[in-house]
């Protein structure tokens, strides 16, 4: 799952990012409200983490205009993605302006980061049901909520990327899929790859997979295309 973190204290936005990254998110930052709209504009989030305070663009206002936009075009790529709003302030007034706006959950800073990653699985599991199913291509059954594969039954020992991978290309079924499509839906702006690196992904994964008995083309090479599953 991918998630914007809108956050001008680059600490913060860091720390937030590591955080999320070992949980195995899709991580991507902005630090003013209007770098975070021009990437909402191009990429699908499931979730935005917001700061009210912005240079540019504030929170508030932020809010106030993806749920305009909510109303009068349903089909916008973020839409009706869930918005939990961070900030200093912390009266009852002040939350009641955040919700209002648009915000799905409101947490005042200092906060406790566990309580934080709750708050948003709860969100995520709210927007949506498939990380409560399982995934499955013929034998091959994936978990998103524990991030752990089987074909035939056997475990396969996958690296975070390459469970990404496989369930961005399960997701898709038989749709083609760019080496540029995979690298901009599992890895985050400021860490894009060269698009070798997705082919020697690919290799390994066919090679985990060949062991656990599927076949060589398992994951089928669409050639001048991309790849899908066979």
């Amino acid at each position: 799952m991918r998630i914007l973190v809108v956050e001008d204290d680059t600490q913060l936005a860091e720390v937030l990012s590591e955080v999320l990254t070992r949980r195995q998110y899709v991580v991507d930052i902005a630090q003013d409200g209007e770098a975070a709209w021009n990437s909402v504009e191009s990429i699908k989030y499931d979730l935005l983490l917001l700061d009210v305070t912005l240079p540019k663009l504030d929170g508030i206002r932020f809010c106030q205009r993806l749920r305009t936009i909510q109303a009068n075009n349903p089909a916008h790529r973020n839409s009706a993605a869930p918005v939990l709003m961070l900030t200093a302030r912390d009266t009852v007034a002040d939350k009641i302006t955040g919700l209002d706006a648009g915000a799905d959950d409101y947490v005042a800073k200092p906060f406790d980061l566990e309580e934080l990653m709750a708050r948003i699985r709860a969100l995520l599991r709210r927007g949506s049901s498939a990380t409560t199913l399982s995934l499955c291509w013929g034998s091959l059954l994936l978990n998103p909520s524990t991030y752990e594969a089987t074909y035939d039954d056997q475990p396969l020992s996958l690296t975070p990327k390459e469970y990404a991978i496989l369930e961005l290309l399960v997701a898709n079924g038989r749709r083609v899929l760019s080496r540029s499509s995979i690298i901009e839906q599992v890895w985050s702006m400021d860490d894009s790859p060269v698009e070798e690196t997705v082919r020697s992904h690919i290799k390994s994964l066919r090679q985990k997979l060949k062991i656990s008995g599927a076949a060589e083309d398992f994951i089928e090479t669409v050639h001048g295309l991309g790849y899908r599953l066979k």
